[in-house]
């Protein structure tokens, strides 16, 4: 009977008895925590399996022997494999957290704080066979101050907002739930749900530009993770650590602090749209500068043509096939657009 059956009914690929001896795979599995070792081994799987499908991958290495063109085509096929592992797949949920655990690292580096961010992985929470809660960031350190990450790249994922919520539909998962829950299952102060702007419902769109706070529940941030851009994630965290630092047990005005939080948060959502548009602005004044530029070298190149013309009375077909071509202008102009651009 052979290892691998192939079920057409569940759509799945089942392996019996399987074992393999190699080197690489042993030291590679060996060094990896048990919790962690089946979802690396479906990730190996999967990206290999990928890889095979690339055929291009033996094509262009025996059609070139450029060493930078083969390069480049590596990266491609390297980018496009990340996309589809992205965009296709429950994978994505995985590469996220891990992608969003080493921004957090780095972030905590940079800025001189010794928070610490750990993956939960498959490790169950306080709630009996609960993984939500993807990532726990412990302030300076310490175990009874955490921040709960929940990495939700899914556009199926809804705000959920309690009032809108019927308890009598089937269960599912929504930004509000997995706030909630995030905070029970990993015992934290704070919590914040993490989108990606390509993978996100409109309900939360419509409510939520950048970062967003919901009362009594959590923060919400939407990042682009294929720009590598984490900037709100950093807003939101740093929203959230305050909070876990500084609430007291005291009869606190709920509805004050979430005024106050807004508040910050529409101001910081307009900073970051000047911003923007001010790196737009920029941009096409430049275009204007360059369109400028351009009109004033053209005006000088044909008076000089017009001026040799009156003084001499005639212009050769050197002169014209120069004043055709006008290289002399393109050259300049490089020089400037140089200037431009470094601007």
């Amino acid at each position: 009977m052979p290892k691998i059956n192939i079920n057409q009914k569940l759509k799945r690929v089942e392996v019996k008895d399987f074992e393999i001896d190699n080197q690489v795979v042993f030291n590679f599995f060996d060094k990896l925590p048990v919790t962690d070792r089946e979802d690396k081994l479906f990730r190996a799987l999967y990206i290999g399996v990928l890889a095979l499908m690339e055929d291009r991958i033996s094509a262009f290495l025996s059609k070139t022997s450029n060493e930078l063109g083969t390069e480049l085509e590596s990266l491609k096929i390297i980018f496009d494999m990340k996309k589809e592992l992205f965009y296709k797949t429950t994978i994505k949920g995985s590469l996220a957290e891990e992608d969003i655990a080493e921004f957090l690292k780095n972030y905590f580096k940079e800025k001189k704080l010794k928070d610490l961010a750990f993956l939960t992985g498959s490790e169950s929470g306080a709630l009996p066979r609960n993984k939500t809660g993807d990532i726990i960031c412990k302030i300076n350190g310490e175990s009874d101050l955490r921040i709960t990450i929940e990495c939700k790249f899914d556009k199926s994922i809804k705000l959920g907002e309690i009032e809108n919520k019927d308890i009598f539909t089937r269960k599912y998962d929504t930004a509000w739930s997995q706030l909630i829950e995030s905070d029970a299952n990993r015992n934290s102060k704070v919590s914040i749900i993490v989108f990606d702007i390509s993978l996100i419902d409109n309900s939360i769109l419509k409510v939520f530009d950048n970062v967003g706070f919901i009362q009594s529940i959590g923060f919400v941030a939407i990042v682009d993770s294929q720009r590598g851009d984490y900037s709100n994630l950093a807003i939101a965290y740093m929203l959230a650590r305050d909070i876990a630092m500084n609430a007291k047990d005291v009869d606190l005005d709920k509805n004050l602090l979430a005024l106050i939080i807004n508040r910050i948060i529409k101001d910081i959502n307009e900073i970051t749209s000047i911003k923007r548009l001010v790196e737009g602005n920029i941009e096409n004044n430049k275009a204007i500068l360059k369109q400028l530029e351009k009109s004033i070298l053209l005006m000088n190149f044909n008076q000089e043509y017009l001026t040799k013309f009156l003084k001499e009375g005639v212009l050769d077909k050197k002169d014209l096939l120069d004043f055709y071509m006008g290289e002399g202008v393109k050259d300049r102009y490089r020089l400037i657009e140089k200037e431009i651009n470094d601007l």
